[in-house]
């Protein structure tokens, strides 16, 4: 039984060829797979059959249609490289209207431009040849002098969507590229401040709106910017005053986006997503232009104050990583779903002494639940306390990083709020495991913070160091054992730690001077400088 495809290529150049072309472009919209274009050059005879129309057609839908079913065809990666000809891109190029000539966005145009720009970003992502031709045919030159103009030109808000995505998917796939759009970086940032303006003036013409309120158009093209600001600002040299600039500029223009809300709040998560990764490329000087000063006259809730600051971009990425740990990422997800937010709240309790006291305060703020676990709860304490044992070991360094600088580098109080055995990976690549104090401790001032709460206090005694908890007195296992049966006992376990060591199951260790585990060539050696493994908590007052 023929296809629709089959149907369309024994049309030819027929009359009926505009017919079949709108079946094939409405039953093939879902459809990612043509099996039936592999025999014999079927596939080949129906893009050329394709842009030979589209090159004289004078219908705007049948020109529509063909680059719809141009775009449905390049989903399939198979043989684009020699189906994308220089012929074929220029075609796209002329109907997207970047080939010189004057090109006037109406009715009748903007559909054919659209689904030619679509089709142009699925060929460019699904061959890389082509999104290299972009870059050297003029087609990128032309999406930047576009994106200059949306200011000032009448440009349909999907046509600017596809332009940033456009420009996008070319900086991440040439590397190349991006050295030429390093001097685009402020176009794309005054796009984004476009939108805030006209945002703030679609709040002016609805009181009932939120402050900053985008549309999902808006919202999306924001996104794609985000996107490509991202790729364009890997590598930023701090040392220039110029670039420096920009990027200040940029990371106040984020602060307002963090605060904005949306049609949706999936919309205002994929938002503050793409705000979030961008901030892990803003050197960590840039961090304090993400506070304000509180204003005079202006209500606000006193958790989001602190010593004169208004701290709700900073609230608002922790909420934004409290949804993430509610989301309940899968093992295999967390680093890509984590990582950037706890990256983001590293280098700004790194960078800046009011966010890490602000952090500290939402994060770890004074204990009063000493019975349970860290690791046990809902708290965001509880989440980060439980990735300090994920086997992702990137993000589990991260995770007790940002912890310590929270704890400001001391061994004591890390220990106090996240138990022994949670830090001990971390204690164990700093040379801690003996305790001690880290270098880096110095570096925070000694000023107390919190006071040790009543729970606290009244518990102490009984806190077990390694579980970070406390826990109810128990009956020694040895306390009705005679001294022989101690003895017995003591030497079956070292005989099977022996046997465990010789046969390389386990690789025992022992801390050394520097505080770092080394391995050990017989188990009796554990008995030797068993002070220097014993961990005392030092004062607890913060």
């Amino acid at each position: 039984m023929p296809t629709e495809i089959d149907r369309l290529l024994a049309a030819g150049d027929s009359d009926e060829f505009e017919h079949h072309l709108e079946d094939f472009v409405k039953t093939a919209e879902q459809v990612f797979n043509f099996p039936e274009l592999s025999e014999g050059n079927k596939r080949e005879q129906l893009w050329k059959m394709l842009c030979d129309t589209a090159k004289t057609a004078q219908n705007h839908t049948l020109l529509k249609n063909c680059f719809v079913a141009i775009r449905i065809l390049s989903r399939e990666k198979q043989a684009l490289n020699n189906l994308i000809t220089d012929d074929c891109i220029n075609l796209i190029k002329k109907n997207i209207g970047l080939d010189g000539d004057e090109f006037k966005f109406n009715e009748e145009t903007t559909p054919a431009c659209l689904e030619a720009l679509k089709s142009l970003c699925n060929i460019a992502f699904n061959c890389r040849l082509v999104a290299e031709k972009c870059r050297k045919n003029g087609i990128l030159d032309g999406i930047v002098d576009r994106i200059k103009k949306y200011k000032d030109e009448n440009i349909p808000e999907d046509v600017k969507f596809f332009d940033v995505k456009l420009l996008f998917l070319i900086s991440a796939l040439c590397p190349d590229s991006r050295r030429k759009l390093k001097n685009e970086i402020k176009t794309l940032i005054d796009v984004l401040e476009i939108n805030l303006q006209r945002a703030a003036e679609t709040h002016m013409q609805h009181d009932e709106l939120p402050p900053i309120f985008l549309t999902d158009k808006q919202s999306d093209l924001v996104c794609e910017v985000l996107k490509a600001l991202f790729n364009l600002t890997v590598h930023i040299d701090v040392e220039n005053a110029e670039d420096m600039a920009e990027i200040i500029n940029l990371t106040e223009i984020l602060r307002n986006y963090l605060l904005i809300s949306t049609d949706s709040l999936d919309k205002t998560w994929m938002l503050r997503n793409n705000v979030i990764n961008l901030l892990t490329n803003v050197p960590d000087e840039c961090y304090k232009y993400l506070l304000i000063p509180v204003q005079d006259g202006i209500r606000m809730p006193k958790n989001l104050q602190f010593e004169g600051q208004n701290m709700t971009t900073i609230y608002e990425i922790l909420m934004f990583l409290m949804a993430k740990f509610n989301d309940d990422p899968k093992v295999s997800n967390q680093h890509e779903v984590l990582s950037p937010v706890v990256t983001v709240l590293l280098k700004g309790a790194t960078s800046n002494r009011d966010i890490r006291k602000f952090l500290r305060n939402q994060i770890l703020p004074p204990l009063k639940d000493v019975h349970t676990r860290p690791e046990q709860g809902t708290t965001i304490r509880n989440h980060l306390c439980r990735l300090l044992t994920t086997p992702i070991t990137q993000l589990r360094d991260l995770v007790a990083e940002l912890l310590f600088v929270l704890c400001k580098k001391s061994v004591s109080r890390m220990i106090k709020y996240t138990g022994y055995g949670n830090a001990a990976g971390l204690f164990a690549q700093r040379g801690l495991l003996a305790g001690g104090h880290d270098k880096g401790e110095a570096d925070y001032s000694s000023d107390s913070e919190d006071s040790e709460t009543e729970e606290y206090a009244d518990h102490k005694h009984g806190i077990n160091p390694v579980l970070g908890c406390y826990e109810e007195p128990h009956v020694k296992v040895t306390e009705n054992m005679t001294e022989e049966q101690k003895e017995y006992e003591a030497m079956k376990l070292v005989e099977l730690m022996d046997s465990l060591l010789k046969t390389g199951t386990i690789k025992p260790c022992r801390i050394g001077e520097d505080g770092k585990p080394q391995p050990i060539e017989h188990v009796l050696q554990l008995q030797e400088g068993l002070k220097t493994q014993q961990v005392h908590i030092d004062s607890d007052s913060d």
